[in-house]
């Protein structure tokens, strides 16, 4: 595993680890791990424990400074909460570029060394590798690497790659400050409609198994340390079954449902994701309904949390909740309720009370620590109880080096994110996920792969890129082809600024889109290359077009390679594409390769001819 420099305690003018004249235990780093957890433990005060327990968002200010960003819904003053309310658990969002964001990270550790104990801060993050820009689920890569998204690792099918990625993923948070993924998602995509399967390994369980495994020993290596990046792996026991295929972040689609009576099933890839020694796991908001569990949100239940994952899987590691459980928010204008499913009339110490009997240690999203300290003041629950959380919280700090050292070198953060190898390594990805669906014939011939530079009209493409390839033409009936970008269609929501970014509902193309699509396919020979973010209806399109791809998150580069030749498509699909919505709509959501005579099945992909 790569080793990213770190400065020494002289680097720093402000750190002084020598306090009092003497080190204390906890901050020895040739003591054993469990004594020094032993050792902050005993000098903390409820407070100071009850901050421990909430890991809520951070807006980072672009100029690198600790002030409130002056746009965006998460402008909180970060200075307030981690010397008030002695907060040290942060997810970050959107970043400035890598230099002014390790400044930014350094200014916070030294805030963070100037309370009582310095307890440093953890930073977390979503995926920012990939294509899709979504606050709740991943991030825009930006100045990282770009690779295709989680699905289309899935395509490439690859452990090794997947190994590969995880480890400059790595390489590119440690350089930021990031130790917490708040990913992979070991989540099952058996429900075509859901809004969350490009963050998934697709619906074959040993597959995502293999993949999971594979992604976590890239980020955190063989044990978690220094160098690791720890992976908080979502969203047990499963989130993939949702009812009508609608996301659980919202009331409509709290239903989490097993019709095929297959719930054992989902639990396979986190059975790898244990085996790896994932550090954290993340229950996902669903409500189970008609099964023999408590019809609560999974955050709540503790048959999942205690009894199933502490005890039958032997799980010792932290139990972060999804992202508010606890608390309506308000966001400007609008108001984000608590995804409090099943337990919606309890007031919010209730819930945090439920939550910690469930067996959680961590709240996601959520600021308000004096509701811990108020649950054991009134003695609803034991300070041993938080004592329990409170030490897999520092074990996991410690196990980091945070304590030994948690800064960062800024040069490096601006040499290592980004950089053109790591750049490269996810252009080659990008490529080899692509899934060649279908290839037909004119004048007897494939019309894959493109020979020599013909004219070519272009939608979805940018036309400077197409230059490179062929001769780009403005209208169709000049063209001796047409290449076609599409996404996979979905029903715009018009709730809340979060519902508007999820893909949900139904997959295939509406009228008039529909009929103008075809009306191109029937004039022209065409090739169609759709973004697969979940399994697209297209039976006309796929019968129209001269050849059909499917890409996971791929530059027009790496979608013009294929086609023209340079690079021949080796990917398989992950999910099977079903034949229509009514299919869709009848599969059962907790089966894998369920719809009837589905379009292209699980594991269909062609190659070019030899």
């Amino acid at each position: 595993m790569t080793q990213a420099p770190r400065l020494t305690e002289g680097d720093l003018t402000f750190r002084d680890l020598n306090k009092n004249g003497r080190l204390d235990p906890y901050e020895d780093p040739r003591r054993p791990l469990e004594e020094r957890v032993e050792d902050l433990l005993s000098q903390m005060t409820l407070e100071e424990k009850a901050g421990l327990m909430f890991h809520t968002i951070a807006g980072v200010n672009p100029e690198g400074t600790l002030d409130p960003p002056a746009q965006g819904p998460f402008r909180q003053p970060i200075a307030e909460v981690v010397t008030g309310q002695l907060m040290n658990h942060f997810n970050v969002h959107t970043l400035p570029a890598p230099r002014i964001s390790a400044q930014w990270y350094n200014r916070l550790q030294a805030l963070a060394e100037s309370t009582r104990l310095g307890i440093p801060v953890t930073i977390s993050s979503d995926p920012r590798h990939s294509f899709s820009n979504n606050e709740a689920a991943n991030l825009y890569a930006a100045f990282c690497s770009q690779w295709p998204e989680p699905i289309g690792l899935a395509a490439v099918g690859d452990p090794q790659l997947v190994e590969q990625f995880g480890d400059i993923a790595r390489q590119e948070y440690v350089a930021l400050g990031i130790r917490v993924a708040l990913h992979p998602m070991a989540d099952l995509a058996t429900e075509p409609r859901w809004a969350r399967i490009n963050g998934t390994f697709g619906e074959d369980a040993q597959l995502s198994a293999q993949l999971t495994a594979a992604y976590i020993r890239g980020f955190q290596g063989a044990a978690l340390g220094p160098d690791s990046v720890a992976c908080m792996t979502k969203h047990f026991p499963g989130g993939g079954p949702q009812k009508d295929g609608e996301d659980p972040h919202f009331p409509y689609g709290r239903e989490q449902v097993y019709p095929g009576d297959n719930f054992d099933y989902h639990l396979i890839p986190f059975e790898a994701a244990f085996a790896a020694g994932t550090a954290q796991i993340m229950p996902y908001y669903g409500m189970p309904i008609d099964t023999s569990l408590e019809e609560v949100g999974f955050g709540f239940n503790r048959q999942v949390i205690t009894e199933l994952l502490r005890g039958k899987y032997g799980f010792d590691g932290v139990v972060c909740t999804d992202w508010g459980l606890i608390n309506d928010r308000a966001i400007g204008d609008q108001v984000m309720v608590a995804r409090a499913w099943g337990v919606e009339q309890l007031t919010p110490e209730q819930r945090l009370k439920k939550a910690l009997d469930a067996g959680v240690d961590q709240f996601g999203g959520e600021d308000c620590p004096e509701l811990v300290v108020a649950l054991v003041r009134d003695g609803q629950i034991s300070e041993s109880r938080i004592d329990e959380s409170v030490r897999r919280l520092l074990r996991d700090k410690f196990r980091l080096g945070l304590f030994d050292n948690p800064f960062i070198d800024e040069e490096h953060a601006e040499r290592v994110v980004g950089s053109e190898e790591f750049r490269a390594a996810g252009d080659l990805a990008q490529r080899r996920a692509i899934v060649l669906l279908r290839n037909g014939a004119v004048h007897g011939t494939t019309i894959l792969p493109i020979p020599g530079r013909p004219k070519i009209y272009v939608e979805g493409i940018a036309p400077e890129v197409a230059a490179q390839y062929a001769e780009v033409v403005t209208r169709p009936d000049v063209a001796d082809l047409a290449i076609l970008r599409l996404n996979t269609p979905y029903e715009q929501r018009n709730g809340n600024f979060l519902e508007r970014l999820f893909h949900a509902g139904d997959l295939d193309f509406k009228s008039p889109e529909k009929e103008r699509i075809l009306g191109l396919l029937a004039q022209i020979p065409t090739i169609v290359a759709i973004h697969l973010d979940r399994p697209a209806v297209i039976p006309e399109i796929a019968e129209n077009c001269a050849a059909l791809l499917g890409e996971f998150g791929a530059s027009d580069a790496a979608v013009l390679d294929v086609i023209f030749g340079r690079f021949a498509p080796t990917g398989k699909l992950p999910f099977e594409l079903p034949s229509s919505m009514e299919a869709a709509r009848n599969q059962r959501s907790d089966v894998p390769c369920d719809s009837e005579q589905p379009l292209f099945p699980f594991g269909h992909g062609m190659a070019y001819p030899v």
